[in-house]
């Protein structure tokens, strides 16, 4: 009798020298930065050829050509890669400095929105500027200079304490949310308070203190959603699917479940999708994910998971590994923030959430949102950059052709100065 042997050994010394040199590669000065910069490429790639798929029977209907929707996007694509690039290289003692300016200017603009002939009412939703036929958003640009401005603030504590917060911080952002809140906008009033939320935790706030929030949070969100018809009908429909009524408030989440259905493992094929024929209300936008499921299968949607967690792996690696205490707040908020809003619409569409009406980061259709994200996506690398070991390699010349290429530096002095805070939780 001949005893095969099992190829154990040969596959765990596979395994071993694949872990090594990842390990090895992982150790490279620039490998933040490369990792973080191939992610953005792929999601920006991603969302061009999604929006292109999900919006061409829209566009077809409303313009007569089946790249209208895409032509905007992929205009608002070209702008963020500009911002990109500024977020970037912009030094970031200046970003710090600038962030009252920007949050000041944040707040304003979420004022004027509501201003009845300044700001542009739409579906029941006061929350967007138009001009010469564009629309603006400003509470996207408000996320981000309440990061910055938030980060500065508690990069200045040794020990965040209740007093400390509850003034600036929290009185700030109570009236951000309020003024978002009052659009009415739910879905970037949760957007917000996980931003809160994160830059709280990061900054060093006691446990005690971000669970009083969290629960006050909770709260207000289910009042919130209990208030207003619509937000009580996509709620009940939630809790109770079997009663709910399927053309009622329960219609876009019933025909996302049917997309993802469809869709099975591999997918109709791309464009092949049907439910973007007028069956799928908002298929561009919000519910972009059930087309995605819906031509290329599960695979699919679980390799666009597999990004945004390599995302919050790659994000929080640059806080950890930068010595400046602000980038280190900045980097780790709105990594939090882009993959919460991301688990939170895709939670949505596969029923596991009720609908929020929250985009998809770089993947759903919309100006504003997509080059405030690219933004932030130039902010963090930007901060990739500024890792003790890329730095040096960066002012020494020795960049790698991909950093050259998008005009990668790690020039800029720290925003700490002389003091450095006790503790951190990265």
């Amino acid at each position: 009798m001949v005893r095969v042997s099992r190829p154990t050994g040969s596959v765990r010394a596979v395994v071993a020298v694949v872990s090594g040199r990842l390990t090895a590669w992982l150790q490279r000065p620039l490998a933040s930065f490369t990792l973080l910069v191939g992610l953005f490429g792929l999601l920006t790639v991603t969302g061009l050829v999604m929006v292109l798929s999900a919006s061409s029977v829209e566009s077809l209907l409303q313009s007569g050509s089946s790249y209208g929707v895409f032509a905007r996007q992929l205009a608002f694509c070209a702008a963020g890669l500009v911002l990109f690039v500024l977020g970037m290289r912009v030094d970031p003692a200046w970003l710090r400095r600038a962030s009252p300016v920007l949050l000041l200017g944040g707040l304003v603009l979420l004022a004027g929105v509501l201003v009845p002939g300044v700001g542009t009412a739409i579906a029941g939703a006061r929350k967007w500027y138009s001009v010469a036929g564009l629309s603006f958003q400003p509470s996207e640009p408000a996320k981000i200079a309440l990061a910055l401005w938030g980060a500065h603030v508690l990069a200045r504590l040794r020990r965040p304490r209740w007093k400390d917060l509850l003034s600036p911080l929290l009185p700030v952002a109570v009236l951000m949310l309020t003024l978002v809140v009052l659009e009415p906008d739910l879905g970037t009033a949760v957007s917000l308070a996980i931003l809160v939320l994160a830059l709280l935790y990061f900054g060093g706030a006691p446990w005690r203190l971000l669970a009083a929030i969290g629960g006050g949070g909770l709260l207000g969100v289910v009042l919130l959603g209990l208030t207003a018809g619509y937000r009580h009908s996509r709620i009940a429909s939630y809790l109770n699917p079997d009663t709910a009524d399927p053309l009622g408030a329960a219609y876009q989440s019933t025909q996302a479940l049917y997309s993802l259905s469809d869709g099975g493992w591999f997918g109709q094929g791309l464009g092949q999708g049907a439910s973007k024929w007028s069956y799928l209300p908002n298929a561009s936008n919000d519910f972009i994910f059930a087309i995605l499921g819906e031509e290329l299968g599960t695979i699919g949607g679980l390799l666009l998971i597999g990004l945004f967690a390599a995302l919050a792996y790659v994000g929080l690696r640059i806080a950890a590994r930068t010595r400046d205490r602000w980038l280190q707040i900045v980097a780790a908020t709105l990594t939090t923030w882009l993959v919460g809003q991301a688990a939170i619409n895709i939670g949505y569409v596969v029923g596991l959430l009720p609908v929020t009406g929250i985009p998809l980061p770089m993947i759903s259709s919309g100006g504003t949102s997509l080059v405030v994200t690219m933004f932030a996506f130039g902010v963090l690398a930007g901060a990739a950059c500024r890792e003790p070991e890329a730095a040096a390699v960066l002012r020494r010349g020795q960049a790698p052709f991909l950093a050259r290429l998008v005009g990668a530096n790690g020039h800029g002095r720290s925003t700490d100065g002389e003091y450095r805070p006790r503790r951190s939780r990265l």
